[in-house]
């Protein structure tokens, strides 16, 4: 069934009305006709089941039918904090980690990001912010994660208080890796997460001690060397798996 994501504000207590490119989408790409069923998300996390009762080339009106139960978003907050990439890989790296199930993601600069974030990738925050929309269409989320600004190092570290847990990958880590992490924790209090993922070039030395300073958990991700995006998706992967719901009820 298609899923529309609509403002609250389109919402009353019988109707939604959608507006925008997605009544385009509705009628000329789906073809999509008045009785027909979709699943429509306020942008605050709540979904109905709707039928389509008006369609015109301007507005869609839908009539509310009943409030979906369940969802399938992590008991966990997973905030991904990723060195910032050279070309599109930023792209593959929004849309894998919102069907991993990522809250936030944030871009940040640190000394060997080649790619300065100077205004055209500050422009890329709106394709970003449609490549997580769609992406949480395909795989049925109920939240859309926020994706942030680019973020120097040094400000970043000024927000690593707000978590639970800080994990950074590092390929010249000692052989602890998130199991062992989760020996030294009460796995019960870790409801924030953050994961901070280097650039192409990775870490410098002094951004390690930097981090470690801050209380971060350095970890290796195995033997061998991941691609950035990769190294992103396996961390992610590895905490929704041990705390999140990757895991199922076993």
């Amino acid at each position: 069934m298609h899923k529309f994501f609509v403002p609250v504000e389109n919402f009353n207590d019988k109707e939604v009305i959608i507006d925008g490119d997605d009544v385009k989408h509705i009628y000329k790409v789906l073809r999509l006709v008045e009785g027909d069923e979709v699943i429509i998300n306020n942008l605050q996390g709540q979904e109905y089941l709707c039928k389509l009762i008006e369609i015109s080339k301007k507005e869609v009106r839908a009539e509310i039918i009943e409030t979906k139960e369940g969802s399938a978003e992590s008991p966990i907050e997973i905030t991904l904090f990723q060195g910032l990439p050279k070309s599109s890989k930023m792209d593959l790296i929004v849309q894998k980690n919102t069907e991993l199930g990522v809250t936030h993601i944030t871009p940040i600069i640190t000394q060997r990001v080649v790619v300065k974030a100077d205004l055209k990738e500050y422009k890329k925050l709106d394709r970003w912010n449609r490549i997580a929309l769609e992406a949480c269409k395909q795989c049925k989320r109920t939240i859309i994660p926020s994706i942030n600004e680019p973020k120097e190092f040094q400000n970043l570290l000024n927000e690593l208080d707000n978590f639970d847990l800080v994990l950074v990958p590092y390929e010249n880590a000692e052989n602890h890796g998130l199991k062992y992490v989760l020996t030294q924790v009460n796995k019960e209090n870790i409801k924030k997460v953050a994961i901070i993922i280097g650039p192409e070039g990775g870490f410098e030395e002094e951004e390690i001690e930097n981090l470690k300073d801050k209380g971060c958990y350095i970890i290796t991700l195995g033997p061998r060397i991941l691609r950035t995006e990769t190294a992103g998706f396996t961390a992610v992967s590895l905490v929704s798996y041990e705390l999140g719901d990757l895991g199922g009820n076993i």
